[in-house]
């Protein structure tokens, strides 16, 4: 089903600012610090105040497991920043972390909002403290008992409670139906890894080879270290506002011109009707169903990593290239490098720059739109991004337009 642009209620939103607090490893501050350190750099980036925000929003809210999904929920922002809303929500049940995006989007085409705080933010290193990855994961350790719901009862007693395992399973289906190597793999790593040296914020910074690649410890084949993503403490700020009421801000504002929720495969990780793809592949045929604008308007593409396959079958679901063809297309690394047809993750993403979320993502689309990402600004100003995030049964991808 399409829609004509008078109906598309995200159209009524923009975005006028965003901000980051302090990104890093194991940083020992206090989540909610981190957390309005980010949503103050974002008031100010739009030329607002505190008394101009009258709607928040977020994900995934209160979360208090795994430990450091959540650094801090809307009730506590709220009272922190004294703030006065006409609509605020949260929730972890929503189309991938940009939910909370759309959501706010909905609000202000809806006239519910002016101005809305949307924040994300994460402690998972801290929560690990000295100990490795699989100390923040449910069940897995810390003393105790825990008790298995949901996914998890299926999973867990196979001592599974990680994405690298389920997301590895879509991986090796992929391999094995279009020939996907790791070699081509390898290049959503070492693309990351380029970008993230030009990031000072970025975690790991410095240069890695394939053969760096091919030499890390495999963690859940065809996944190696480099596969997955960097747990990171830190927050980001996006500020939705009425395209209307925006026009006099401190700079132009970024056009919401389509978002992509749609889940019409099976809500399951490992019941999906077709296992090389995943709801990426719907969220992304609702994006396009709803804008004229095509996969070859795109001048930068921020896409999700929290593993790298999850990269690979973004690209192929929102039509830059072909089902089975994400191998082959990201191969060598030309077509997705900075100077490259699709200059991908310029930021490092979370394979380098840290673990941040759809947010991450969503933040350096801006800033590249902006023009504002300093030493690794794309030569030519992008006009338009796609950015996405999510994985399994939680997708959700926005494109966005600078006025």
């Amino acid at each position: 089903m399409s829609f004509s642009s008078a109906e598309q209620i995200e159209k009524r939103a923009c975005i006028s600012g965003v901000g980051q607090s302090q990104i890093g490893r194991r940083l020992y501050r206090d989540p909610l610090e981190l957390t309005l350190d980010a949503c103050v750099a974002a008031i100010e980036d739009a030329g607002l105040t505190t008394r101009d925000i009258d709607g928040l929003s977020t994900y995934p809210g209160m979360a208090p497991t795994p430990a450091g999904f959540s650094g801090a929920n809307a009730q506590q922002v709220h009272d922190a920043l004294r703030l006065e809303v006409g609509w605020y929500g949260s929730g972890i049940e929503t189309s991938g972390q940009l939910g909370s995006i759309v959501n706010a989007c909905l609000a202000v085409g809806a006239g519910l909002a002016t101005h809305v705080l949307c924040f994300r933010s994460v402690w998972e290193a801290s929560a690990q403290g000295d100990k490795g990855r699989k100390a923040a994961m449910p069940g897995a350790g810390g003393g105790g008992t825990y008790r298995a719901a949901g996914l998890m009862e299926w999973t867990l007693p196979f001592y599974a409670p990680s994405a690298a395992i389920w997301v590895a399973m879509f991986a090796q289906k992929h391999f094995h139906e279009y020939g996907t190597t790791r070699e081509q793999l390898a290049q959503i790593a070492l693309n990351a890894r380029k970008n993230a040296a030009l990031n000072p914020a970025a975690i790991y910074r410095e240069p890695m080879s394939m053969d760096d690649y091919l030499a890390a410890r495999i963690i859940s084949t065809p996944f190696c270290l480099f596969d997955c993503d960097v747990p990171a403490d830190g927050a980001t700020a996006v500020i939705i506002s009425r395209r209307e009421r925006a026009r006099d801000l401190r700079k132009p504002t970024i056009r919401v011109e389509a978002v992509g929720t749609a889940l019409r495969g099976r809500p399951s990780w490992d019941q999906f009707d077709d296992l090389t793809t995943m709801a990426n592949r719907d969220a992304a045929a609702h994006l396009w169903s709803r804008t004229d604008l095509t996969p070859a308007d795109v001048d930068v593409a921020e896409i999700y990593d929290g593993f790298s396959f999850l990269t690979l079958s973004w690209l192929e679901a929102l039509g830059f290239c072909k089902a089975g063809e994400g191998g082959p297309f990201i191969e060598g690394g030309d077509r997705i490098a900075r100077d490259g047809d699709l200059p991908l993750n310029t930021h490092g993403g979370q394979l380098s720059a840290g673990r941040l979320h759809g947010y991450g993502f969503l933040h350096e689309a801006c800033v590249q739109l902006w023009g504002e990402a300093g030493e690794r600004q794309l030569a030519a100003t992008p006009r338009t991004a796609a950015v996405a995030a999510g994985g399994g049964n939680t997708c959700g991808a926005m494109l966005l337009a600078r006025e």
